[in-house]
Order: C-alpha cells, then structure tokens, then sequence
C-alpha cells in the first residue's frame, strides 16, 4: 500500500520528533497501565482483607412473618410475629449445592447449622457462635486448620474446635471437656480437640465449630441446614450469582457487598478516580499526536502541494496522515503496555520489613488491551484534523510558499 509507504517516510523522516511523540504516547500510556494495575491492586487487597474470614454469598431461609388476627374494632397496623421456637432451615440443601458448584467462578462451598449457645466448665459460662459444618468444609470461610496453636484440627463424634481468647477465658486447652448449652435447650459434654488464633477478635474470642453431625441434634435440626456459605474466585461477581441463586432457589442470598457497604462505596469511589486519571492520560496523548501532525502537515505543504498539482486525490492525503496516526499510537501503545508491565511487576516485587509487599499493584490487571485500543483509536482521531488540512491543501498557494 503505496500510503502507508508515504506515512512510514514521513515519520522516519524526522526521527528525532517522531521518536519524541512515540515516547510522549509510550509515556501516557505506561501511567494508563500502572494506575490501572494500582486501582485494581488495591481493591484485591481490600477484597481480600475484608472477606478473608467471611463468605461471598450467603444463602439462607427467606424470613417469614405470622399474619395477625384482628380482633372486631381493634387494628393492629405495622406489627409483625416472627415465630422463635420453629428453627427455619434449608431443607433441600444438597440440591441448592449442586445447583451452586455447577456456576462458573464458585471456589468452594459450606453448608453450615449455625446457632447461639453458652460454654460452660464450672462456674464460668461464656456465650458462643456455634457453626457446625463439614470437616472438609473447614477451611472454606476461615483458615482455621491452618491457625491451629494447640491439638488437632479433628471434631470426631464429640469434638469441638474453639479460638485462643475463648480457651483463655474458660481456663481450657485441647483435651479438655467442656459442657455446651444451645439456645434450643439441648446440652452435649463435648471434648476441646483443637485451639486456634486467626489474629481476628470476634472469631478468637466468641466462635466454635463443632461437625454437623454433632451439631444437628444440639439445634433440632435433623435434616436441614440454616444457612450456605459460598466462595468465589472473583468476589466481585457475587452480586450476579447472588441474583442467581436467588432467582433460582427463592431463598435469602446476601453478596459480601451488602455486608460491607461503605468498603463497597470506596471501592466504587476509587474506580471513579482511576478512570479520570486514566482519561487525562489518553487527552495527553490525543493532544500530543494531533498537534505534531498539524506541525507536519504544515511543514511539508509545499510537497502536498507538489503531490495535488501531479494529480494525487486529497483521499490520499488524508490516508498518509491518519496512517501516520495508527501508527504512533499502536507502536507508542505497544511499547507503553510492554513498560506499564514492567515497572508494575518491579513494583510489585518490593516488599516490605515484614515481607508484604509494599505497594498493592496487580500487574496483570493493567487493563492492556483497553489501553491498546483506546490509545490508538484516539491517535487515529486526533489525525483526523492535521489529515484534513493537509487534503485541502491548495496545489498553487503551497507550491508558491
């Protein structure tokens, strides 16, 4: 393509300005990259802090109201029963599972009896959140196998798995009996056969696990479960599998942003700003390649001028300089990708005294190909104007300059 041989001319022509322009695209680009990597980063970390020791979707029973009978000429308006002795439940748990396991992005998942009761070993008693789950469902909301300070991760058929501060409260350590009082007026000796710290106060201090088999009879719960504990490669789509599910299953499905609404507005908020800083970097960039075309096409309107007079169409003209366009912004974009990488990944490689990383960049979530795109679809409309010109050159006046 004989344009395209033209376009290549001109910018080679002139290697010092060119290279200056690909460097300014080059540049604008690398700051595209690395504040995307940097916003999205950071949302991870945050992510992943906050929902460390919680669920990405929460399934539970939807909750039912008793309807009020009015009495003749007494009304009983914005008032509602809610029934405490008849546990709700999910019934059909294990069809609501494999419902769940077969969604794309669904890491792992924990059906779970949750309930309040107390521990008691003398004349100290200490209120408890108790979940029953799996034992190899553990380790899906919290490490706690891994956080193991004293005894084993093992419930058996009378085990319970309680935190430090809760051991430390009740003077117990692992195998130890410990009497265990459910709301629902069940108690069970149970044995302590593990003592962890997560490092988080409300787990350490108020929870125990206890295998849903041995928690079924404590909570009159024979068949169900009260609530399923669901964990997402991506936490950010579990506002779509949350819709799903519940759409799907009619029951109660809660993403971990409704939990966290206010972690939820700054992550939304920080986005926003990201995107800004991301657009004044490609109107640098738009600015940058369409004032250096218009100096060209200014500079050699006496060779336009030589080109219209021999006959050269002005759609031709116009093709040399948005050619010129596409190619300083896909080279500048592809060398602005290849440097955002690099000095992300750099900069996600410094870590910390304690071993963290220092900044929270996410290099391989830059956001490259919309940074190629965006960067040389504007490159090419920022030749529009400069192509323009240049085609509406007049022969004579530029051949007499």
């Amino acid at each position: 393509m004989f344009a395209f041989t033209v376009a290549r001319r001109y910018l080679l022509s002139s290697p010092g300005q060119t290279g200056l322009l690909l460097a300014g695209v080059a540049l604008g680009v690398t700051v595209f990259v690395f504040i995307t990597a940097l916003v999205e980063g950071l949302a991870v970390r945050l992510t992943d802090e906050v929902t460390a020791n919680s669920a990405h979707v929460s399934l539970q029973p939807q909750t039912r109201t008793a309807r009020i009978l009015e009495a003749p000429g007494l009304r009983a308006e914005g008032v509602a029963l809610v029934s405490t002795f008849q546990r709700q439940q999910i019934r059909e748990w294990r069809q609501v599972v494999a419902l769940a396991r077969a969604q794309a992005g669904v890491a792992a998942i924990s059906p779970q009896i949750s309930g309040s009761a107390f521990l008691v070993r003398g004349e100290a008693v200490q209120p408890v959140s108790v979940t029953g789950v799996e034992p190899e469902s553990l380790d899906v909301v919290s490490p706690i196998s891994t956080r193991i300070v004293e005894g084993r991760a093992q419930f058996g058929a009378d085990g319970i798995l309680i935190g430090r501060r809760l051991a430390d409260e009740l003077g117990l350590s692992a195998g130890q009996p410990v009497l265990l009082r459910t709301d629902r007026g069940a108690e069970r000796l149970l044995t302590v056969r593990g003592i962890y710290r997560t490092g988080l106060q409300s787990l350490d201090e108020r929870v125990a696990f206890l295998s849903l088999r041995t928690a079924r009879p404590l909570f009159r719960l024979p068949e169900g479960v009260t609530n399923i504990e669901i964990k997402l490669d991506r936490p950010e789509e579990a506002r779509a599998l949350a819709r799903f599910l519940e759409e799907a299953t009619g029951l109660r499905s809660t993403p971990w942003q409704e939990k966290n609404t206010s972690l939820d507005d700054a992550l939304i908020a920080q986005g926003q700003t990201g995107r800004l800083i991301q657009m004044f970097s490609l109107v640098s960039i738009v600015i940058g390649v369409a004032s250096a075309l218009v100096l060209s096409a200014y500079r050699r309107r006496p060779e336009i001028g030589i080109m219209r007079a021999a006959g050269v169409s002005s759609g031709f003209i116009a093709r040399v300089f948005l050619l010129q366009g596409l190619m300083i912004g896909l080279i500048g974009a592809l060398v602005g990708c290849a440097t955002g990488y690099g000095v992300s990944a750099w900069l996600a490689s410094l870590t910390g005294p304690d071993g963290d990383p220092m900044l929270p960049i996410a290099p391989e979530r830059g956001g490259y190909p919309a940074a190629l795109v965006l960067t040389t679809l504007g490159a090419v409309l920022a030749s529009l104007l400069p192509a323009r010109a240049a085609s509406r050159v007049d022969p004579l006046e530029a051949i007499q300059q």
